[in-house]
Order: C-alpha cells, then structure tokens, then sequence
C-alpha cells in the first residue's frame, strides 16, 4: 500500500509537510504537556478558526502525530494527544522555537505567541 510520504525524496520536506500547516506546530507543541479537548486547543490558539483546527487536527491524525480518542457519551467527548511519533517531533519544535525567537530578538521583533520557551514555565 503506497502511503502519500512515499513520494518524498527530501527529509526536510516531509517534515515540513507534516509540521509545517498554519496552527500543526502550535497543536503539537500544546499537546506535549498532555492530552486537551477540542474547546481547550481554541482556547490555546484562538486565532485558529473551528474549520481550521479541525482541517489540522485531521491532517495531525492522518500523519499519525495526533490520536484522536472519542467517549462514548452525550454530548460527544474528544480528547486530541501525541503519538508515539508526535512525541518524538518535540525536539525540533524546541530548537525551532528557539532559533526563531532569536532571530526575532535580534531584529527587534516583540514574540507574541502561546508558545514559551522550552523549560519556561507557562
């Protein structure tokens, strides 16, 4: 069975392609600290519209960096949590995060995001 990653010859790109959705790294990076509901994610990351959060939650999950447990019960709990493999992409959030906050630094650039620092208490 050919998978859509099949077509990559670069490494970068397919992490990019897999990170790289408008509110992917904000998702990813808010899921470390444990499992959130989908009204917890746009609390979080507000500007991110319903239609979009849930476009990239499901390209999260398709790629296997996101789990998606639904309860069975009413109304409809759903809980969003890393993967195995999303756990593993944690490292490269941090030192993205840190080499853009630099480069922000350096160019006077205010950082206004819900991402902190890694080791920085939110």
């Amino acid at each position: 069975m050919k998978t859509k990653h099949e077509g990559y010859s670069c490494p970068v790109d397919a992490t990019l392609d897999m990170i790289g959705g408008k509110y992917k790294s904000l998702i990813l990076w808010h899921l470390t600290d444990g499992t959130l509901r989908f009204g917890e994610l746009r609390r979080i990351i507000p500007q991110a519209t319903p239609k979009m959060l849930t476009q990239q939650l499901r390209e999260l999950e398709a790629d296997d960096l996101v789990v998606r447990t639904v309860y069975p019960v009413v109304p409809p709990k759903v809980e969003y949590s890393l993967s195995e493999l999303g756990r593993s992409i944690q490292p490269i959030l941090s030192a993205m995060y840190v080499w853009g906050a630099d480069y922000m630094t350096k160019n006077g650039i205010e950082i206004d995001c819900s991402m902190t620092a890694p080791g920085e208490a939110v």
